[in-house]
């Protein structure tokens, strides 16, 4: 009985309003009130782009190119910090590469090389085949020191908010399971 109430009662609201079936004459246009455009992010282009602390660096790529991190808000993002004389660095390379090929319509990946020069961090992404990927050289450590990164290989894991949700070492599997949350 209460359900037939509230559903009569809904009803006659709409009508009231005017919410009928029946065609109606077409509302007066309204001139719409000035609205800021959001900054449509990568994916969700009905949410304004707000750039974290987090993105908030610069730096050059490999090739010298100036790169600027807030071009990456919105969307989830991990920085791998590597260094090109690293074993575990290299191991880790395929699948930095392979989840980049897989999944880098939905997120980022943004590899950080320190402790070593230009040219031998040229030959880790020539030889590891991991050009796929955007990499800083950040020798001098700015990047590095931002994040308190002291060793390699580590990664730093954050949301499409630019939230840290991770800082540390991840083998593989850990690393499959980042990215598969991150874009869910």
């Amino acid at each position: 009985m209460k359900r037939r109430a509230v559903l009569f009662s809904a009803a006659t609201v709409l009508l009231a309003a005017g919410c009928s079936s029946a065609p109606s004459s077409p509302p007066a246009f309204v001139e719409p009130a000035a609205v800021p455009t959001p900054v449509a992010s990568a994916d969700r282009t009905d949410v304004p782009v707000v750039v974290p602390a987090a993105l908030k660096f610069s730096g050059k790529t490999l090739d010298g190119q100036a790169f600027d991190a807030t071009t990456l808000a919105g969307k989830p993002t991990i920085l791998w910090f590597w260094a090109p004389w690293c074993a575990t660095c290299a191991s880790e390379a395929q699948s930095v590469r392979d989840l980049q090929e897989e999944y880098g319509d939905k997120l980022s990946f943004l590899g950080i090389a320190g402790m070593g020069g230009n040219k031998d961090m040229h030959q880790f992404v020539k030889d590891l085949e991991v050009g796929n990927v955007t990499h800083l050289d950040d020798g001098a450590g700015k990047i590095w020191k931002k994040f308190k990164i002291t060793e390699q290989s580590l990664y730093v894991v954050l949301d499409r908010d630019g939230e840290v949700r991770h800082t540390g070492y991840l083998d593989d599997l850990q690393l499959t399971g980042q990215v598969k949350a991150l874009t869910a």
